[in-house]
């Protein structure tokens, strides 16, 4: 279904007013918080995509977890944290079905010579491609002894390093969050479905 079609009447508009600010929530990266984050927060249930040309971190690791919906699900999760980002070219997109048919929002950020940054950087994910370079890497610690300040549990296999980058990033995630996250040139479409990959 075409978004117009689904724009052109007050019906249409009135649905697309209240699809779930769930979506939102999650396409905009757990929300631009000022402060600390809790991590247990229950996650929407719908998965969103993030596409960077570039990410550029420092104080990086990586652990097993598990994202948990509202209604009590779980899903499973590699945890990653990163001190201090920078995603040169990001998109975010997210799609749900809806009684109108597929509608999406896709957000794009770090566009032109300045990128994107996060400090505190927390992503729950199932999917990572790329090209991905660390320094200092410890594979094979544990999650509980990382070198960031959020951990995993005692026991549990980790990674992590002094600095991670990666090129041409594709990611699914179930969450993401940060301390700050500054969306510089931000743009935020509905759309009827585009995603960033």
């Amino acid at each position: 279904m075409k978004l117009s079609k689904i724009t052109g009447s007050r019906k249409g508009r009135v649905a697309l007013a209240v699809i779930p600010v769930t979506i939102a929530a999650s396409v905009l990266l757990g929300g631009v918080a000022q402060g600390a984050v809790p991590v247990s927060f229950a996650i929407s249930g719908s998965q969103f995509k993030i596409g960077a040309d570039q990410l550029a971190g420092t104080g990086f690791s990586q652990y097993a977890g598990v994202a948990t919906a509202s209604d009590g699900t779980e899903h499973p999760a590699a945890i990653a944290n990163i001190k201090d980002a920078q995603l040169y070219n990001l998109c975010q997109s997210v799609v749900q079905d809806t009684p109108l048919g597929k509608v999406g929002i896709l957000i794009s950020a770090g566009t032109g010579e300045e990128p994107a940054k996060a400090t505190d950087l927390q992503i729950g994910m199932n999917d990572l491609s790329g090209t991905a370079i660390f320094k200092n890497i410890r594979i094979g610690v544990d999650a509980s002894t990382v070198n960031t300040a959020k951990k995993g549990d005692a026991g549990d296999f980790a990674m992590d390093s002094d600095s991670v980058d990666i090129s041409n990033l594709e990611q699914v995630s179930w969450s993401t969050q940060a301390a700050v996250f500054q969306l510089t040139d931000l743009s935020l479409k509905i759309t009827d479905g585009t995603e960033c990959f």
